[in-house]
């Protein structure tokens, strides 16, 4: 078997982006949870394959499908225009795990004031890395930006999940789960524009066709945050959308039952023929 070609163009995704299912199929492979299980080692040997690759040279014996796992463990872990390592918690595979968690504490514990102010900063700062970590270009940001930019998120949002708490506290609990989401919204839209400031002031670097650098451009970076907001407004509605696919009082007929609780409802209740449950969250 010959050595790799070097005609393959690895700075853009494997799948066609001009079509959803290949965007769809590029973000299942950018969020995979696997990549967090990743050692160093691996990360740095699938760094190398890249960058060599980049350079001219393939490693001998690499397939192509070896090439582009290397290429989406690669983008997985490093930052696509500083080239650092990216924080565990802020890497796109930490994405479905970090906010399953949350989500479901958020929901969880909305009772008490004093766990709704945690989770809400729990899930600011979480917001805060990522948002960081995936910032676009390579412009610096100072500490001092970086902290008015968490400060004033978790604020907005522990003070709108506080209002919103204390005006549903009359209505129905089920509408009360969901006053997290309101907090989220209303936070993320100080969050990421705060945390991205410096894209704004300075812009992001535009490319030719080829990955040729020609300057850089506010208006690209606004651009590009308005629709990194536009997502993140989506996701927050994601979650309750996704809750309500099903009832949370759900049903099951006596016959799909473990038998000796099907026995069990039949000599009592041989009229019953389905059980009712409540399914969590």
């Amino acid at each position: 078997m010959g050595d790799l070609s070097l005609d393959i163009n690895i700075q853009e995704p494997r799948w066609d982006q001009s079509t959803f299912m290949g965007r769809a199929r590029h973000f299942f492979t950018v969020t995979d949870p696997r990549n967090l299980l990743l050692s160093g080692a691996q990360l740095e040997a699938s760094r190398n394959i890249v960058q060599n690759y980049r350079a001219g040279v393939a490693t001998p014996g690499l397939t192509e499908d070896q090439l582009w796992r290397a290429k989406y463990v690669y983008d997985s872990a490093f930052h696509p225009d500083t080239g650092e390592k990216l924080i565990l918690i802020g890497r796109m595979s930490a994405q479905v795990p970090m906010n399953m968690t949350i989500t479901g504490c958020m929901l969880t514990f909305y009772r008490k004031t004093p766990t709704v102010v945690f989770w809400q900063w729990v899930n600011q700062s979480f917001n805060a890395i990522v948002n960081y970590s995936n910032r676009s270009g390579d412009a610096p940001i100072t500490v001092r930006q970086l902290g008015t930019a968490y400060v004033s998120a978790t604020t907005g949002a522990v003070a709108t999940a506080l209002g919103l708490k204390s005006l549903t506290k009359h209505l129905p609990p089920l509408v009360g789960r969901f006053v997290p989401f309101a907090a989220v919204a209303a936070a993320n839209c100080i969050n990421i524009p705060l945390m991205r400031q410096r894209e704004l002031q300075v812009g992001i670097p535009v490319t030719d066709e080829a990955g040729q650098r020609l300057g850089h451009s506010v208006t690209a970076a606004k651009q590009g945050i308005f629709q990194v907001g536009l997502v993140g407004f989506c996701l927050v509605f994601a979650t309750p959308l996704c809750c309500a696919l099903f009832p949370q009082r759900s049903s099951i007929h006596v016959t799909r039952l473990e038998p000796e609780l099907r026995a069990q409802i039949q000599e009592q209740n041989p009229s019953v023929e389905v059980v009712y449950y409540n399914k969590g969250l």
